[in-house]
C-alpha cells in the first residue's frame, strides 16, 4: 500500500536561486496549500486490496508531484529519472524519500495511472484559487482553438494496409508458437515490394494494379487470421484474441477505403477514414488552407493574464463557430461566473453566436467578423470592439507557449485515454508556471 505523504525537508532548504528555482517554490507552496489533489490522485493510482508486503515505492505526493516536473520541464520519463537523481532541488520538489530513485519504467507506469479527469480536476481548483486571489478572473475571456497532432506521421494506404499485414503476422506467428499445428503462410515479403513498388509507381494504371495486388494479400491473411481466431484452438487466449478483435475491424476499414479511394476513384468522407492502425482515435484536421492535421481539435479559453481557464479536447473536426457558446457555458458551470466580455476569432463568427451569447448575459462579445450586425449591438463602442479584438490576439501567445515550452504541438504518448491526459497535464503545468511567475 503507497503512502499518501513523506516527511521530507522544507523545499526552500533546498531551492537554487535561480528562476526556475523560484518557480517549483511557488508551485511546491501551492502543492502543499491543496492536499486535497492527493486524494484525487490516490483514486487512480492506488489498487484495491493490495497486500503491504515488498518494497515501498514513492508516495501518491511524489508520483503527483513527478507528473507535474515532467510536464513543466518537457523531459521524456528517462530524462526525468536522471534529474530526480542528479538533482537535489528535483529530487527535494518530487518529495522523495532519501535513497528510493525510481527508474523510468517505474515512473512512467506509476505517472499514467493519474486520469485526464484528475488532472482537469486540479487545473480547475487552481484556476479557482487564482481568481480568489485576484491573480486570475473570468470577466474578460478569449477563446481559440488549435490542433494537438497524434504520435503518427501522415500515411498512405499503401502504408497502412502494410502496417495491416505486419499486426497480422505477429498475431500468426504468436498463434503457431502456441500452438505449431495451425497452417499459415506468410506474406510479408511480398506486401513489402508491392507497397515499395506503388510509392515508385509510374502512372495511374501502374500504381491500381499493384494496389490491387497489395489488397489481395491483405485479403488472405485477415481470412486466416479469422478462421484462426474461430477455431477452438485460440478458446483459452484472452490476449491473443482480444487483440485480433480490436484489429480486424480496423483492418476491413482500411482494405474498404482504399478500394473506394484508389481503385474506385471516390472520395471517402472524413469520418468514415482510418489513418493510423494503432491511433486510429486519431481525427483528421483541416483548417482553412493550412496544412492537413493528424491528431485532436482543442478548444481553450483564457483569461485575462493568460491562464487557460478551460480545455476541450474535441471528437471530429466541429465548425469553431458551433463551439462559442458551448465554451462560454462551461465556464459558467465550472465557476459559478459568466464572463462579462467575450473575444474569439473570425472563425467563432455568426450572428446567433452573437444574440445567443447576449440572451445568456454576456455583456460584450467581440468577433472579428460582424456578421451582419453594426458594432454598437455587439460591444456598445468601437473603442470596446478594438480593446477586444486586441485583447483575443493574446491568446496566440498562450498557445505559442503551450506548444514550445510544453509540447503540446505534438502528443508522445499513445492510445487516446494517454492523449487526454498528456493534453491536460501540460495545461495544468503551463498554468502553475504562469501563475508562478504572476505571483514571483
Amino acid at each position: 500500500m503507497r503512502k499518501k505523504r513523506s516527511i521530507q525537508m522544507c523545499i526552500s532548504d533546498i531551492l537554487a536561486n535561480h528562476e526556475i528555482g523560484c518557480e517549483l517554490g511557488k508551485i511546491s507552496k501551492w502543492l502543499d496549500a491543496h492536499t486535497e489533489v492527493l486524494d484525487w490522485a490516490e483514486a487512480d493510482i492506488q489498487r484495491e486490496n493490495l497486500k503491504e508486503t515488498g518494497r515501498s515505492g514513492p508516495t501518491i505526493e511524489s508520483i503527483l508531484r513527478a507528473g507535474i516536473l515532467l510536464r513543466y520541464r518537457q523531459w521524456t520519463y528517462e530524462e526525468l529519472a536522471f534529474n530526480l537523481m542528479d538533482s537535489e532541488v528535483n529530487f527535494g520538489f518530487a518529495r522523495l524519500p532519501r535513497g528510493l530513485y525510481p527508474k523510468a519504467s517505474a515512473l512512467q507506469g506509476a505517472i499514467s495511472l493519474v486520469k485526464a479527469e484528475t488532472w482537469e480536476r486540479i487545473m480547475q481548483l487552481h484556476v479557482l484559487d487564482a481568481m480568489d486571489k485576484k491573480v486570475e478572473s473570468t470577466k474578460v475571456v478569449r477563446i481559440d482553438s488549435t490542433v494537438t497532432d497524434s504520435p503518427i506521421l501522415a500515411t498512405w494506404d499503401s502504408t497502412l494496409l502494410a502496417d495491416a499485414v505486419r499486426v497480422m503476422d505477429r498475431l500468426m506467428k504468436e498463434a503457431r508458437e502456441r500452438n505449431p499445428g495451425i497452417a499459415y503462410s506468410c506474406h510479408q515479403r511480398v506486401v513489402k515490394k508491392t507497397a515499395m513498388a506503388i510509392r515508385n509507381a509510374r502512372g495511374e494504371e501502374n500504381r491500381i494494379f499493384n494496389y490491387r495486388k497489395l489488397i489481395k494479400y491483405v485479403r488472405k491473411t485477415l481470412s486466416i487470421l479469422k478462421d484462426t481466431l474461430q477455431s477452438q484452438n485460440v478458446v483459452d487466449w484472452k490476449n491473443w484474441i482480444a487483440q485480433a478483435n480490436h484489429y480486424i475491424p480496423l483492418i476491413e476499414k482500411i482494405i474498404s477505403q482504399s478500394e473506394r479511394r484508389v481503385i474506385k476513384g471516390e472520395q471517402v468522407p472524413v469520418a468514415e477514414k482510418v489513418v493510423s492502425l494503432f491511433e486510429s482515435h486519431t481525427d483528421i484536421i483541416v483548417k482553412a488552407k493550412r496544412e492537413t492535421q493528424y491528431g485532436h481539435k482543442i478548444n481553450l479559453s483564457s483569461g485575462k493574464n493568460g491562464m487557460i481557464l478551460d480545455v476541450v479536447i474535441e471528437s471530429g473536426n466541429p465548425a469553431d463557430s458551433s463551439r462559442l457558446l458551448p465554451m462560454v457555458k462551461r465556464l459558467q458551470e465550472i465557476y459559478g461566473q459568466l464572463p462579462q466580455q467575450v473575444a474569439a476569432d473570425a472563425g467563432y463568427a455568426s450572428k446567433e453566436n452573437i444574440v445567443e451569447a447576449k440572451a445568456l448575459g454576456v455583456k460584450k462579445v467581440g468577433l472579428p467578423k460582424k456578421r451582419g450586425m453594426k458594432i454598437e449591438d455587439m460591444t456598445g463602442s468601437e473603442w470596446i470592439y478594438k480593446k477586444l479584438k486586441r485583447f483575443r490576439a493574446g491568446i496566440e501567445g498562450n498557445i505559442s507557449n503551450l506548444k514550445r515550452s510544453l509540447g503540446l504541438d505534438r502528443c508522445t504518448w499513445k492510445g487516446l485515454e494517454h492523449f487526454k491526459t498528456y493534453v491536460m497535464s501540460s495545461v495544468l503545468a503551463y498554468n502553475l508556471q504562469k501563475f508562478a511567475r504572476l505571483s514571483l
